[in-house]
């Protein structure tokens, strides 16, 4: 069962590790809002790396942000957050992968396997926390910029990258916890108890043949043997 459990969480820890990487780079993060616009004749829509605008005709003019140091700070704070988990999601990949009990990477030690597991679990872990972190944030500033009656400049809603920041959030949290959880259901001595059971099993059929040959022996007839059979 927690062979099943642990492929399953490696499959979410790496469809996670995948929507990151879709949601980082993706470029609607927040779109300007129409609301009490009669007419829209363009629209702007951002990132974390670069602003976009639309006009009725259907161009597109993309402008990356100029300076760092001049950005708002929770942009650089998103920013350095969703750049860890990458980090953190490819090092929970390469450790759920080594500890994994269909994995033959890490050995037959299933007592460093499992601490192996669970690392990965906690990178996952971390790595969720972390793209949770940067998107929620953001979107905080969108809302309170939104219902703010007395904000002069341009008002957005959330976007679609938002949405998938907040889907691989939750898929690492459930990926790492199921991880954590696997590596929790046997602990090590019922896992070396396992091994030994199986390794016994397999060398049964050999032992009880013996113990057939011996007892078949045994039943010959004093008659059939010989002189030399007791020299």
């Amino acid at each position: 069962m927690d062979a099943v459990v642990e492929a399953l969480a490696f499959f979410f820890g790496f469809l996670a590790w995948v929507m990151v990487w879709v949601a980082l780079p993706y470029r609607y993060w927040r779109i300007s809002t129409v609301d009490g616009n009669v007419i829209t004749t363009s629209t702007i829509y951002e990132n974390l790396w670069m602003s976009c605008a639309t006009d009725s005709t259907g161009v597109h003019k993309c402008r990356e942000f100029p300076s760092l140091l001049a950005l708002s700070g929770y942009i650089q704070a998103c920013r350095a957050l969703m750049i860890t988990s990458i980090v953190l999601g490819t090092f929970g990949l390469m450790a759920t992968l080594v500890g994994m009990q269909c994995s033959k990477i890490g050995g037959e030690n299933y007592i460093i396997k499992g601490r192996i597991a669970g690392a990965g679990g906690i990178f996952f872990i971390l790595q969720g926390l972390c793209t949770m972190i940067a998107v929620s944030w953001y979107a905080f500033n969108i809302t309170q910029e939104f219902f703010d009656p007395l904000y002069p400049g341009i008002k957005y809603e959330i976007g679609e990258g938002l949405y998938i920041g907040w889907s691989s959030a939750t898929m690492a949290l459930c990926g790492g916890s199921s991880l954590l959880f696997s590596c929790g259901l046997c602990n090590p001595k019922e896992k070396k108890s396992h091994l030994q059971n199986v390794r016994s099993y397999s060398n049964q059929p050999q032992s009880s043949h013996m113990v057939q040959t011996v007892s078949t022996t045994s039943n010959v007839p004093f008659s059939q043997y010989g002189l030399n059979a007791y020299v």
